[in-house]
């Protein structure tokens, strides 16, 4: 018996940009199948090789030479448009074999993935890949979520696999959330404190949440992360969620005397002293040493819920800290209230509130500013699914999985068309949370949605159409070991 395949060309998400089926040319693998590819597009052979050893149970070897019949190429063709994403990719899937074509090994991982998505998860049997051509590239140059691991920390290995499953959706950036007001993540030079008190024992939220990344952890997170051609965006929130560094070193408080550490939930009480130059001698070693483990072009400062940081303070401190990331090499990235200063010209504000309309963030786009967009009523994945979700939270709203789907970023506010975007991002706060089975109920399915919204070109969306497709991941997410929540909007298979 044939080992179950979706047997649709197109029902792979994100739903690519132009698919051709053709039933005559149904790809059945032989047992003496190879995979081809020059030395450039080695890893991205390697791990198409491993792909089908596991779903065939054949030999499947890995090489330089075309194969003979029934093989599959890899080709990187630098020839093609420069204007094309070099994400952007070819799969023609014949009766003879299966070409993989793309500008760059980005575009042929993309590829890869939709052709995973082609096969059955486990071996069992004959497998045929069904026929015709997809060309393909994203609607976005960012796609994106984050974990926040300052309410609680998870571990490297947890974090490369959340790696390996975002991947597959073509998910490039993951937002590391790594400093708030109950703990530090991230180890920094010539500030040990930082993580020995503020990562250590009884910090996160309920004191339920220690740890945190060593510089040589946060490097092997950034190179596992660039073999799924995943991004690193990391974050230390500033003027405020600063509790935690204040208790490493009291210094950072306005009158320098010492504060308590806190692991509740409550948000804006702290803040940075924008009138100590104190202040900016370790904002600015922070930005240098993350800038400095950082090869990736981002680094995001944060910039939300200053409530206890005055209107004028803020502009003080902006004005001043922003310009830091560009000295050291990066592209600022920072919450929306950030567009209330005039920033440089390549920042990032990210709106993440519920509001219809931001004069900020309207201004940013107008003076040229791109833009991610993460409405916390629409792509933020901490929210509850329904009133019956176990874990989450409801200020933003209930988001269930067509709520999630069914909206589209170019319309969420006024003055901020598809020119100014740069993106969509679906962010995952951590005050409920206690584990990666925790993150993966939350993150699954909703995550594919905006894995859609940032990929398909928006007037091939439908949110049946997607509805049917995300109903074939239950078995493929089951194999995997992921926790997925089994959402009553879809009928799993």
């Amino acid at each position: 018996m044939s080992a179950p395949t979706m047997r649709q060309l197109g029902d792979v998400i994100p739903l690519p940009a132009a698919v051709r089926p053709d039933s005559t040319a149904d790809f059945r693998i032989p047992s003496g199948v190879s995979v081809s590819a020059a030395p450039a597009a080695a890893a991205v052979a390697d791990e198409l090789g491993v792909l089908l050893r596991r779903v065939t149970g054949f030999a499947v070897p890995v090489k330089e030479e075309e194969p003979e019949n029934g093989g599959f190429r890899l080709r990187l063709d630098e020839s093609v448009d420069e204007a094309k994403s070099p994400e952007s990719y070819r799969l023609d899937i014949a009766a003879d074999g299966v070409t993989l074509s793309a500008p760059a090994a980005a575009g042929l991982f993309a590829g890869l993935q939709t052709l995973r998505q082609l096969l059955p998860e486990t071996a069992g049997g004959e497998v045929t890949i069904p026929g015709g051509r997809i060309d393909d590239e994203p609607r976005f140059a960012y796609r994106g979520t984050m974990l926040d691991l300052a309410r609680h920390f998870y571990e490297p290995a947890d974090i490369r696999t959340f790696i390996d499953t975002i991947a597959q959706f073509k998910i490039n950036h993951l937002h590391l959330h790594l400093t708030d007001d109950q703990g530090w993540r991230l180890e920094i030079d010539g500030w040990p404190r930082l993580t020995e008190v503020s990562g250590g024992e009884g910090t996160g939220i309920d004191g339920q949440g220690p740890g945190f990344l060593t510089a040589a952890e946060y490097a092997d997170l950034i190179a596992y992360g660039e073999t799924r051609f995943v991004t690193i965006v990391p974050e230390i929130d500033l003027p405020g969620h600063v509790n935690a560094a204040q208790v490493a070193y009291p210094e950072l408080t306005c009158d320098g005397e010492p504060v308590q550490p806190r692991t509740d939930a409550e948000v804006g009480y702290s803040s940075l002293c924008a009138g100590k130059e104190e202040t900016y001698a370790f904002v600015e070693d922070v930005i240098r040493v993350v800038a400095g483990l950082t090869p990736g072009p981002f680094l995001h400062i944060g910039g939300d819920e200053a409530l206890s940081t005055t209107a004028e303070d803020y502009r003080t401190f902006m004005t001043r800290v922003l310009p830091m990331v560009g000295r050291y090499g990066k592209r600022a990235i920072g919450w929306h209230e950030m567009a209330a200063v005039e920033l440089p010209p390549t920042a990032v504000p990210q709106y993440w509130r519920i509001e219809p309309a931001d004069d900020g963030v309207a201004r940013a786009a107008a003076a040229g500013h791109q833009v991610i967009m993460s409405p916390a009523d629409r792509s933020y994945l901490d929210m509850k699914y329904d009133e019956s979700s176990p874990l989450g939270l409801d200020w933003a709203g209930l988001v269930g999985v067509e709520r999630s789907y069914d909206w589209d970023p170019a319309d969420r506010l006024p003055g901020v068309g598809e020119e100014s975007l740069l993106g969509v991002e679906a962010p995952l706060w951590s005050e409920t949370l206690r584990s990666r089975a925790d993150v993966e109920f939350m993150v699954f399915p909703r995550l594919l949605a905006i894995a859609e919204i940032g990929w398909t070109p928006r007037a091939d969306r439908s949110w049946p159409e997607f509805r049917r497709r995300l109903a074939e991941f239950g078995p493929r997410w089951t194999a995997q070991g992921v926790n997925f929540h089994r959402s009553g909007e879809v009928d799993w298979k």
